[in-house]
């Protein structure tokens, strides 16, 4: 399976991604410095172009201590792995060639690139540029979400952000100090969604006993009614029930479909009914999950079973599994 690909990018206002000088000029703030260290902190790999590690000789690394702290908690190493596309070898001073992470020099095309990442594990892959990275990554259809920042800053000159490829979808626009991060996915709608309910469960407390589950709910002309994950409102609560109870009983449920990162529950000893139960009784006739629950936690009849014999349609995306599988394990 390839990585879930994620596209990460500050651009001035005149879309520019740095100036003309030989200096790199950072257009972030420090409070999105401080967001894209913790995506860095989320991610198996980042990747860069031999240009940028010419050119801006990053470190690639997580920066926060508690952060790398959470990462060696979980068996994961302090930071990602750092992947350059290059043909030739890297400076030997290069600052990405040291500190506590692990360095491969890859090439080849963004697909080849992805097949090789997925064979050593990569399930999240974090892609910083530099610009020909970016419009090359983007031009072939291999992001599925991007987060592009506009700093409050006029460059005039320098490389620009371009891409191609497949249209971009907003999920998410924020302020994060003086900067806004425009938040895309790419894909169709079932890719889109289900892609972001599989990453909401990275917001679950921890819980020794129970699954990360992010949901999503879309009404039918695309308008995203509700989100949310496992034990957001009640150390209790699973995504769905939580979502759910928010929506009441709106009508626009009944034309609506709810993605999940697991398959909804067909039984549970904690709730009188289980996720299944819930959706069959909200009339939402389509489902779509990315796992399907583990077989020892599965009732007859399953949470599929269930939704099927009221006649709600359930899909299954297997492409999807490895990350919900990521984010879902118990903590």
């Amino acid at each position: 399976m390839r990585p879930h690909v994620l596209a990460s990018c500050a651009v001035s206002l005149d879309g520019f991604l740095d100036d003309a000088t030989p200096q790199r000029r950072i257009l972030s703030g420090p409070a999105d410095l401080d967001r894209v260290d913790e995506e860095r902190s989320k991610v198996d790999a980042i990747l860069v172009g031999a240009g940028t590690v010419r050119a801006d000789d990053p470190r690639l690394l997580v920066r926060a201590p508690e952060r790398r702290a959470a990462r060696t908690a979980r068996g994961l190493p302090e930071s990602p792995l750092r992947v350059v596309l290059t043909n030739s070898a890297l400076p030997d001073d290069a600052r990405v060639r040291s500190g506590p992470a692990e360095t491969i020099t890859l090439t080849g095309t963004p697909g080849e690139v992805l097949d090789e990442l997925g064979c050593r594990g990569v399930v999240r892959l974090m892609v910083e540029g530099g610009a020909s990275v970016l419009r090359e990554f983007l031009t072939a259809g291999a992001v599925d979400e991007l987060q592009l920042v506009l700093a409050p800053q006029l460059v005039g000159e320098g490389p620009r952000f371009t891409g191609g490829g497949r249209a971009p979808h907003l999920v998410d626009t924020r302020t994060i100090g003086e900067d806004v991060l425009l938040r895309h996915r790419f894909g169709d709608a079932d890719d889109r969604h289900l892609a972001e309910a599989c990453v909401l469960a990275e917001n679950c407390p921890p819980s020794a006993t129970a699954f990360s589950v992010g949901c999503v709910v879309v009404a039918d002309d695309g308008t995203v009614l509700g989100s949310g994950w496992s034990r957001r409102d009640h150390p209790l609560d699973h995504a769905e029930e939580g979502v759910l109870r928010a929506l009441g009983n709106d009508p626009r449920l009944r034309r609506a479909t709810l993605y999940s990162s697991l398959e909804p529950c067909g039984a549970r000893a904690s709730r009188p009914d289980p996720c299944a139960a819930l959706i069959a009784r909200a009339g939402i006739p389509r489902v779509v999950h990315a796992w399907r629950e583990p077989p020892e936690f599965v009732a007859a009849p399953s949470g599929t079973e269930q939704l099927e014999a009221v006649g709600t349609e359930v899909r299954h995306v297997p492409r999807w599994e490895p990350l919900a599988r990521r984010c879902a394990a118990r903590l």
